[in-house]
């Protein structure tokens, strides 16, 4: 089969897709014996159609350009931001210069020239993503954006190119305590793949210990040892937010958080709708699945994750948060409440004491 006229990588996440393509226009460089003068990269990132047609007429440029000491040249159209639905995406004069890059990449010759092309965002309903997959050598990199699947599709990925796997859970930890980074997923996988090392397995404790909790309003270990019912844990733990130069507020808002979500498993659980999960299994999937049937629509068909929404909780995730927490009774969690909107209140009247207002909230809410 005749190698295809141009190499088309892209997706919704320009980090994985960069990425990608600078491995790929890496191997093919070598692969060509390509030296300094023979390989080129040229930015496809454009603001405004005046960009975008400077940066169509570089490309063509670097194309059209025949090697200094001859052979193969190899040539990398990087950060291409103009194939998106966006105001510069939709605008006649780019859309004509894609016109113009389209029939660009159908001339070129492969013999001649090596060019890998890397685009992201990208809008999958133009014709041109479409004539690129029928024309091109095509990869859509790291699914539809930042859904569960595709994060977790990320970190499957990066733990098997460096020879580790995942233990039951972890890789949900992962995301509840990085968020919705790609790139900060991939640096936490490769850290913690150095940590268990050649043929290891991450498991949740691994994550836990070693990756820090920069997901907006989630604070693990004060969360964790609180509901576990841990005086001293939360006490220490509070203790060394403090010492770092934490806020009082995002602490309480972490709490209230998981509180939320305890009252609503605590409501299904008594009645009869969900079993109380083990900190292995989690919740029963057919019964998630019936309760989540029936009172899905209570929600308003938030498909957002909410703390206020037990059912846009990733479930393993949410069974381990009740399970760990030892669950305590429907009036232990709405006390709970009470006193986290105690202590803020408590925080505005003495904002140089946040840490002794959330010890003192910490010793109410253990010790009754």
């Amino acid at each position: 089969m005749p190698a295809k006229p141009f190499i088309f990588i892209c997706g919704a996440d320009d980090f994985l897709v960069g990425r990608v393509g600078k491995e790929r226009f890496d191997a093919l460089a070598s692969e060509a014996g390509a030296d300094d003068f023979a390989r080129e990269v040229v930015s496809g990132f454009a603001n405004n159609v005046d960009e975008v047609e400077t940066a169509v007429n570089r490309f063509r440029d670097a194309v059209q350009t025949v090697p200094m000491f001859g052979g193969k040249r190899v040539v990398w159209f990087k950060d291409v931001n103009f194939l998106a639905d966006s105001v510069t995406g939709r605008a006649e004069g780019t859309l004509k210069q894609v016109e113009a890059l389209q029939e660009l990449l159908g001339t070129i010759n492969p013999d001649d020239v090596t060019v890998v092309v890397t685009a992201s965002p990208l809008d999958r309903r133009r014709s041109f993503p479409k004539w690129a997959e029928s024309k091109g050598d095509y990869s859509f990199i790291g699914g539809d954006g930042d859904n569960v699947e595709s994060l977790v599709a990320v970190a499957l990925a990066e733990a098997e190119s460096n020879g580790v796997t995942f233990g039951d859970g972890a890789v949900e930890v992962l995301l509840a305590k990085v968020g919705a980074n790609t790139r900060l997923i991939t640096e936490e996988v490769r850290k913690l793949a150095n940590y268990v090392g050649d043929n290891g397995v991450i498991e949740d404790v691994n994550v836990v210990e070693l990756t820090p909790n920069v997901a907006e309003g989630d604070f693990f270990e004060a969360a964790d040892r609180f509901f576990a019912g841990d005086l001293r844990g939360t006490l220490d733990a509070l203790q060394r937010h403090f010492f770092a130069g934490g806020d009082a507020r995002p602490v309480i808002s972490s709490l209230q958080n998981r509180n939320r979500i305890l009252i609503q498993a605590r409501v299904l659980i008594d009645a009869g709708e969900l079993r109380a999960p083990s900190e292995k299994f989690g919740f029963d999937k057919a019964a998630w699945a019936r309760a989540q049937e029936h009172y899905s629509a209570h929600f308003g068909g938030d498909a957002e994750k909410s703390s206020f929404n037990l059912f846009t909780q990733n479930q393993w995730y949410a069974g381990k948060l009740v399970a760990g927490a030892k669950l305590p009774t429907l009036r232990r969690l709405i006390d709970n409440q009470q006193e986290f909107l105690r202590a803020f209140e408590e925080i505005i009247q003495r904002p140089h004491d946040q840490e002794t207002v959330l010890r003192e909230m910490a010793v109410r809410c253990l010790t009754t």
